[in-house]
């Protein structure tokens, strides 16, 4: 048995959980999530807790089996606290501003880079260079986070570019220079 397939997830008070054909849909109070159970788990929802078991023993069923717990445990987790990653922009000359559903960028390119936020995600700026993304699914959370580091990752000589907030960057040294 998958040590994490085996644990049950807990349905906190609040948060309504339903199976059917083959999709798990959640309900909570920041939100609803649904995703599409891999073939040969099974969910049971009984006394509070969301259980999951496989139809056999192949290898593909049994890798599924923790994925299937861990998307389960990630909708609860999300629909009951939205999951938040910061970013941090570093460099002069480059900030972000939000307005409507489109996030705005100035990263040192010729011109700003516009990208607009998906639905189910809120997308807020601090200080011109704080940008926080929050939503119920993980999943999409961290990719929008990714797409928006990607853009200008942090370069190693002197630090500028979109970073994760506390994200340590090793710094190289320069060129020694010509000695005269």
């Amino acid at each position: 048995m998958s040590r994490i397939g085996r644990q049950p997830v807990p349905i906190p008070p609040g948060v309504e959980v339903a199976f059917q054909g083959g999709v798990l849909k959640v309900k909570g109070p920041k939100g609803q999530v649904s995703e599409r159970m891999p073939r040969g788990i099974g969910v049971e929802i009984a006394a509070g807790r969301l259980s999951f078991t496989r139809s056999d023993e192949r290898k593909p069923t049994r890798a599924a089996h923790g994925l299937a717990r861990a998307l389960a445990a990630n909708m609860v987790r999300g629909v009951k606290e939205p999951f938040v990653r910061e970013l941090e922009i570093q460099g002069v000359g480059y900030r972000a501003e939000v307005s409507g559903k489109k996030l705005t960028l100035q990263l040192g390119f010729s011109h700003p880079v516009v990208m607009p936020i998906p639905e189910g995600l809120s997308v807020s700026v601090e200080k011109n260079v704080g940008v926080r993304v929050e939503g119920v699914n993980r999943q999409q959370v961290g990719q929008f986070v990714a797409n928006i580091r990607s853009l200008r990752p942090p370069e190693p000589y002197k630090g500028k570019g979109v970073r994760y907030l506390g994200e340590q960057v090793r710094r190289k040294v320069g060129k020694a220079g010509a000695a005269g």
